[in-house]
């Protein structure tokens, strides 16, 4: 009797799922489990990477969802709010687990607690699949060591290597034996929601979006509006759920092709392409790299700014600076959970350059407050603008009027979120602790 056990993390989905395919001819019995531990995982920054409200009902969406079509295929979701390393060995002493199935987590964290499961029970078959990304790992044509150091010249590596079809669903999947523990219990779908809010976590409203976004023209003009500021249409919108998982970037790849052949391919269809790169890139990084994704001096070991500014940091999260654009970015995020590109560069390179904010006190806000957060792409993104990480010209300080006038030059959008209304003074106290008499 062969007993598996799926372990799912950021990837809250049964479509284009290679660990069910696997365990679906392999086992006879089938435990899937997830592992919901409630804090972030590096010490230091806890109590500001602690997702908001709206991360976590983002990701109780698609636990939701998950549950459910994992039940229509004969099988049930159990949750536990411990770390794997403990709660995971607890299941495995109890039962006589012959396989465990897992998607590789480009994270540091989550990497190391795959590792020492695998040390500590070496009679299990550990099989880790490559499902979150474009490419598996056997078919980059370079070691992992040698990941080349900037993304163009990753991207003219990869772009021309075949995209792997998604897989087809599961029609069923083994029964799950008889087990009860304290530290595991059946996740519990939560009544049908009323209201829909604009991001909905979960499989179902994934794919909803992604088919809906090939439904239109956009995609051919993608280039030309994903650095707009706001609207729905400027981008695909397909981050969240890509980074829950509840989506994969071949279901994405796949519906582009499908749209390229019906509309013909352009340089905007392209970029969709070119962004998943960029995801791809990251994420091989944050592999390569491991803890020193969230070091001060990045991968490139060069000495930044570390200095803390607490006033200044909490006027930065809550959208006061003395700089409208960045107050009106700042308030989105803090209102909706999303912020674009483009303000997402600005705001780090408002905070690192013009306010002298340490970079990961940025990363890790950026992290309790995304709802597309991603460990790879966001550490490694700023560590792209502080000058540390993957761009060759040594990090992006972008001057803030100037980016206004070209994003935003009638201040509409700074005007929807009022980032005009910010105090006049970024300083109470002065560098010796001296109050600051305020600006007459």
């Amino acid at each position: 009797m062969s007993i598996g056990v799926v372990w799912f993390g950021n990837d809250l989905r049964t479509a284009d799922q290679v660990m069910l395919w696997h365990a679906m001819r392999e086992v006879d019995q089938l435990i899937c489990v997830y592992c919901d531990p409630l804090l972030p995982q590096h010490s230091a920054l806890n109590s500001l990477s602690s997702p908001s409200p709206k991360r976590d009902r983002f990701l109780r969406d698609g636990l939701d969802e998950l549950a459910l079509n994992l039940q229509a295929l004969g099988q049930t979701l159990w949750v536990t709010q411990k770390h794997a390393q403990v709660a995971l060995p607890v299941l495995f002493n109890e039962l006589p687990i012959t396989h465990v199935y897992r998607n590789h987590h480009a994270g540091w964290y989550e990497q190391q607690a795959l590792n020492q499961i695998t040390f500590d029970f070496p009679d299990i078959q550990i099989k880790q699949f490559y499902g979150l990304g474009l490419f598996a790992q056997s078919q980059l044509p370079f070691a992992l060591a040698e990941l080349p150091d900037s993304f163009s010249k990753f991207r003219k590596m990869m772009e021309t290597i075949e995209v792997t079809a998604p897989l087809p669903d599961a029609a069923q999947l083994p029964p799950m034996p008889a087990f009860s523990l304290p530290d595991f219990s059946p996740w519990q779908v939560r009544p049908a929601k009323t209201e829909q809010a604009r991001f909905n976590g979960g499989e179902r409203a994934a794919l909803t979006q992604l088919s809906d976004y090939f439904a239109t023209d956009l995609p051919s003009t993608y280039k030309a509006t994903r650095n707009e500021l706001d609207g729905w249409e400027n981008s695909t919108k397909f981050s969240p759920w890509l980074a829950q998982g509840s989506i994969s970037a071949r279901q994405i790849k796949a519906c582009l092709e499908v749209y390229e052949g019906d509309h013909g391919a352009n340089e905007s269809s392209y970029w969709i392409f070119f962004e998943l790169l960029w995801r791809e890139y990251f994420h091989w990084y944050a592999s390569r790299y491991g803890k020193r994704l969230f070091a001060a001096n990045g991968i490139q070991q060069r000495t930044t700014q570390r200095s803390f500014y607490p006033e200044r940091f909490r006027k930065w999260c809550y959208g006061n600076t003395p700089y409208p654009i960045v107050n009106a970015c700042m308030k989105q995020l803090n209102e909706t959970g999303f912020m674009s590109n483009r303000g997402r560069q600005l705001a780090a390179s408002c905070l690192i350059y013009d306010l002298g904010v340490d970079w990961r006190y940025g990363a890790a806000y950026f992290e309790s407050q995304l709802l597309d957060y991603d460990v790879a792409s966001n550490w490694g993104n700023w560590q792209y603008i502080a000058g540390v990480g993957a761009d060759p010209r040594g990090g992006r300080h972008f001057n803030l009027e100037k980016q206004t006038q070209q994003y935003d030059p009638e201040h509409h959008f700074i005007e929807k979120w009022y980032g005009h209304q910010f105090d006049e003074q970024l300083d109470s106290m002065d560098a010796a602790d001296w109050p600051i008499s305020p600006k007459p």
